[in-house]
């Protein structure tokens, strides 16, 4: 083991040890129960069963989801995949795929066994995950990376950290001509622009449901303090329009704190309410979606979409590929940093803030569906881990 790679993994254990009690105590958070255990204690996450295969790291529930059209293509390979989060492990399972956690890094040199291929998605940068892997024989390839403007300086602060990191890597297929800039800044050399792969998924709905009379709005994938702005406005817009709203948390332990909520504002102003997971029916004025994966199902039958996870500074936007694709028009929030690349290719989306919301609304019946033109070529991927 070179020098400083010891060196960062005395450290990890450092950290480790300090942090034992708050990941004890976070293992009996409903969010964690599963992902602390197995990242941090090895619990049910033993290493994967073959070796030589494709191994595909993602983070969450988005890329996790992203991955489909590159698995689709690499049907004859044997597939590896790990997550960070809870969700991210729930969608990796549904492909045909040795699928685990990826373990907290001190236990990587211990738990990694070799593969043909390391492909990370996004902005997954974990000095040990790409040193030892590829001290283990495998290609370390980057896809679909990005580096978001928010977070160029920090890297920067660390560009000696990151050079070291990026000197594991064989290729890295960036988002943009901007990301590429920064990864260059990095000192990442071999780096190849192909644009998202999110651009090649496949929309599509797993139901169909009956679109109801009137107007319908959703308020898709809201984080804290995303759905009182929504509600506000929804009140508001309702007094002029015949409008049902359907509010989809983008965090299943969220559903009884916004269905609180929510009755607040439908007591306060003599609305109906209703559960999806009660009836499956949207004959009422608002509907929280309490279940998982209906959200496509939703955008489906609705005329306008409010996109969260943008009128927060902190959480970047979510994928407007999907409402876009169902002819919603966009009503998002200005803070889609970690999606600026998939808006550059979406047309007709308002960009306001949680006061303007209602604005949007009413300048909604002006406007044509936000629409989608743009492709993605996944072949040079496929053909380099095809050839290998």
């Amino acid at each position: 083991m070179a020098p400083f790679t010891l060196l960062y993994f005395i450290l990890s254990v450092v950290l480790y040890v300090v942090a034992l009690p708050l990941l004890a105590y976070f293992s009996f958070k409903q969010k964690y129960k599963e992902s602390i255990p197995a990242r941090f204690f090895l619990f049910k996450n033993p290493k994967f069963k073959n070796s030589d295969g494709v191994w595909f790291h993602v983070c969450s529930l988005g890329e996790a989801r992203a991955l489909k059209p590159v698995l689709d293509l690499l049907s004859s390979c044997d597939i590896k995949i790990t997550t960070v989060t809870q969700t991210g492990q729930s969608e990796a399972k549904k492909y045909d795929a040795d699928v685990r956690y990826l373990p907290y890094e001190m236990f990587l040199p211990f738990w990694i066994k070799k593969q043909a291929f390391l492909i990370v998605l996004e902005a997954e940068f974990w000095f040990l995950l790409f040193s030892v892997a590829r001290a283990k024989g495998a290609r370390v390839i980057l896809l679909n990376a990005r580096i978001s403007q928010k977070s160029a300086k920090k890297y920067l602060q660390f560009a000696w950290f990151y050079k070291k990191l990026l000197s594991h890597v064989e290729i890295i297929y960036a988002q943009s001509e901007a990301d590429k800039n920064r990864f260059l800044a990095l000192g990442a050399k071999n780096i190849e622009v192909i644009g998202n792969i999110k651009l090649a998924a496949k929309i599509s709905k797993t139901k169909e449901y009956k679109k109801p009379q009137g107007e319908s709005i959703v308020a898709g994938s809201t984080h804290e303090g995303e759905e009182e702005s929504v509600l506000k406005s929804f009140v508001e817009y309702k007094k002029q329009s015949n409008a049902k709203l359907f509010i989809v948390p983008r965090h299943p332990e969220r559903f009884e704190a916004v269905f609180e909520l929510m009755r607040r504002y439908a007591d306060k102003n003599s609305l109906t309410l209703s559960r999806f997971s009660h009836d499956k029916e949207f004959d009422t004025d608002m509907v929280l979606v309490d279940v998982m994966g209906e959200l496509n199902n939703i955008y489906a039958i609705s005329d306008i979409a409010i996109l969260g996870g943008a009128f927060r500074d902190d959480v970047g936007g979510h994928n407007p590929l999907e409402p876009a694709f169902f002819g919603c028009k966009i009503i998002t929030g200005k803070h889609f940093f970690h999606q600026k690349e998939l808006f550059k290719y979406v047309h007709h989306v308002q960009y306001v803030e949680p006061s303007e919301i209602h604005k949007a609304l009413m300048a909604s019946r002006e406007l044509p569906p936000s629409m989608v033109e743009e492709k993605i070529n996944l072949q040079p991927v496929i053909n380099r881990i095809l050839k290998n």
